[in-house]
């Protein structure tokens, strides 16, 4: 029972290391373990008042490292969305639960990744990630119901 939880909490705490991580590049393994610097001045009112950053278009290219980085959030995310998903009690609205716990958490992490020098927080990551939870709960949902009408036509 114990090794569900432990089991999320690491991914969380995965996702929370790399927010926590400036400069990272997904196309440099060096930049992975960059020492971390808050950004002292930055307010979650700085953050989040209209107009911030926050609510910005992304202001780097569109490259390969932007492609996997993006892969790597809807994939992290989205793992992340079946592990929450695993951890809820078996009843009504388990998916709506586990995405909306997934939403939250996304939208922590990219408060976070705002204050950290380095990086910044966007709400399209949000959205990001969220599509990457939903995905993945969309594909799990797909295969029980196909698990569960083969069984069905099996009788």
């Amino acid at each position: 029972m114990y090794d569900k939880k432990v089991i999320v909490l690491l991914m969380m705490l995965s996702i929370a290391h790399f927010s926590h991580t400036p400069h990272l590049l997904i196309t440099d393994p060096s930049t992975w373990q960059n020492s971390s610097v808050w950004n002292h001045d930055a307010t979650l009112w700085s953050i989040l008042k209209p107009g911030s950053d926050f609510y910005d278009a992304y202001s780097y290219g569109f490259d390969l490292e932007f492609i996997l980085r993006k892969l790597a959030h809807i994939s992290f995310f989205g793992v992340l969305a079946l592990l929450f998903y695993w951890n809820l009690k078996e009843i009504r609205g388990r998916f709506l639960k586990a995405w909306l716990l997934l939403a939250a958490f996304a939208f922590l992490d990219e408060i976070h990744q705002a204050f950290i020098i380095g990086r910044d927080g966007r709400i399209a990551d949000v959205m990001i990630d969220s599509f990457g939870g939903a995905l993945f709960l969309f594909f799990l949902y797909n295969f029980r119901n196909k698990k569960t009408s083969k069984v069905s036509n099996l009788n």
